[in-house]
């Protein structure tokens, strides 16, 4: 049999991936990057690298740099909360999951963005669980009925107990990871297991151009000494925050994410690393970030590709929309995105679920990206060479009246050829008129009531559930505050 060939997307030669992370290291030694994080900076004086102490600015060498990629790990394996079933994230594996971190989220009703709420959280994730093409979740919504202050260990606290899927987190306080950490130690059970089997990644953004703030940092080090992978995200801008050329954002991205992985490693040899981003092709026109334009795809897959070169784990927010509504231009961002990104073997790929500039969230489009999600898994596949010989045996006989549709062949392999989107319309018209004439977004909502309506929770087991509980108050309490929204599965 001839194996199927698996696609791939690359858009960079090989000599210049090599440019471009050549002129990164220069970046890197000449101009530095700056460190607001004094522990950050301790570990490069420590290393014996250039720190300027009344700029925040430091100095790092290729050869610190080359030694920190030796020791960063080139494949991580994830696991959900049972510890049981594991991804690996590495290679060209793929994995889907939400985008974050939206502070509104689309009402089907009134087709209106507004402030979620905890019941909004409690539905996401477990419309997530139930959504087979997502293999993570992440805290993808920011709870508008809690203080701002514990919004980032609130989320994460639902989302662990709702969900039994591996979660992709942030911090928005350097205080937040103390109880962030202690939820996934609950639920794991001891620091030693969570750091054997971790469940959870932690997102980390440089400030661009060439700045790690002091949260940021720190987050990076405190994850890096429990053994939880950090995810890099560097965010440039081309034409603000970035060089205005594809090419010249990828340079200030390789050199903030290198800078990134570099603290890593001097907080703690061989931590889990992913090079990930959420760069932007700024529009000049409209001051926005668009995140469905193509040249912002031609940086995430090009930085992926420049990662794989560097031998380290891949992250991009992709199969997200800018549109405000699950429309065409919502589906069409999101397919291309997601189909490139499949292709561009990203191994965890955040933006199912993403409108607006990566600041809305909606549930029906959730559902609609998890066929599309399912789509590009199916090219992924490529096509397979189902027997021996192909086909020729199948013409035997052949009459002008026959067909294939009651052939033992077709029923043997229809189901393992083909993919069947759930909101995919393949009615004839009068079938469709027959069953209402419902748009997608109608049958999307129609969609996420019957997942919920007819599933069980994926609830944490009682004990661990208390121990959230007990973690989720005391950080509301040191935080000031003196109770927390009541919670209904």
């Amino acid at each position: 049999m001839i194996p199927a060939v698996r696609p791939k997307l690359q858009l960079l030669a090989g000599d210049f991936i090599e440019k471009i992370i050549g002129e990164a290291l220069v970046v890197l030694e000449r101009q530095g990057v700056f460190v607001e994080n004094a522990e950050a900076r301790g570990l490069f004086r420590e290393a014996g690298m250039k720190v300027e102490e009344d700029t925040e600015r430091v100095f790092i060498t290729p050869s610190l740099v080359e030694d920190s990629l030796k020791s960063t790990p080139p494949v991580i394996t994830m696991y959900d909360r049972s510890g049981e079933k594991a991804f690996v994230v590495g290679g060209d594996d793929v994995h889907f999951d939400p985008g974050s971190a939206a502070v509104t989220i689309l009402d089907p009703s009134t087709r209106m963005e507004r402030k979620p709420e905890t019941r909004d959280l409690v539905r996401f994730c477990r419309l997530t669980e139930e959504l087979p093409h997502l293999h993570f979740q992440s805290t993808a919504i920011v709870s508008g009925d809690v203080p701002e202050i514990i919004a980032d260990s609130y989320r994460l606290y639902i989302g662990l107990q709702f969900s039994a899927k591996p979660v992709v987190t942030g911090l928005f306080r350097t205080e937040a990871f103390g109880p962030m950490s202690e939820m996934l130690v609950a639920v794991r059970g001891s620091s030693a297991e969570l750091a054997r089997k971790p469940l959870a990644i932690f997102d980390a953004c440089p400030s661009p151009p060439l700045k790690w703030s002091n949260l940021t940092a720190q987050s990076l080090i405190e994850a890096a000494r429990m053994g939880i992978p950090s995810e890099l995200i560097s965010m440039g801008l081309t034409g603000a925050t970035s060089p205005v050329t594809i090419a010249g954002t990828l340079v200030q991205h390789v050199a903030e994410n290198l800078a990134g992985l570099v603290i890593c490693q001097l907080a703690k040899k061989g931590s889990p690393v992913i090079f990930g981003g959420s760069p932007a092709s700024f529009d000049m026109r409209k001051g926005t970030t668009p995140m469905g334009a193509i040249e912002t795809m031609m940086i995430d897959s090009a930085y992926a590709q420049i990662a794989k070169h560097l031998k380290l784990p891949t992250h991009a927010y992709m199969g997200l929309s800018d549109a405000k509504l699950n429309d065409s231009q919502a589906g069409f961002e999101t397919g291309i995105g997601a189909v490139l990104a499949a292709l561009s073997g990203i191994n965890v790929i955040s933006g199912p679920g993403m409108l607006d500039f990566e600041s809305s969230f909606s549930l029906e489009k959730l559902v609609i990206d998890n066929g599309i999600c399912g789509m590009a898994y199916r090219l992924l596949e490529g096509i397979a060479q189902r027997d021996e010989p192909i086909a020729t045996e199948l013409f035997a006989g052949l009459s002008a009246d026959s067909h294939f549709l009651s052939s033992p062949h077709t029923r043997k392999w229809y189901r393992k050829e083909h993919i069947f989107p759930s909101l995919a319309d393949r009615d004839n018209y009068d079938a469709w008129v027959g069953l209402g004439r419902k748009s997608l977004d109608v049958r999307a909502a129609e969609e996420v009531e019957r997942i919920l309506r007819e599933s069980s929770p994926r609830l944490l087991a009682d004990d661990k559930r208390m121990e959230l509980e007990k973690i989720m108050s005391a950080d509301a309490v040191n935080s000031g505050i003196s109770g927390l929204p009541r919670i209904a599965p």
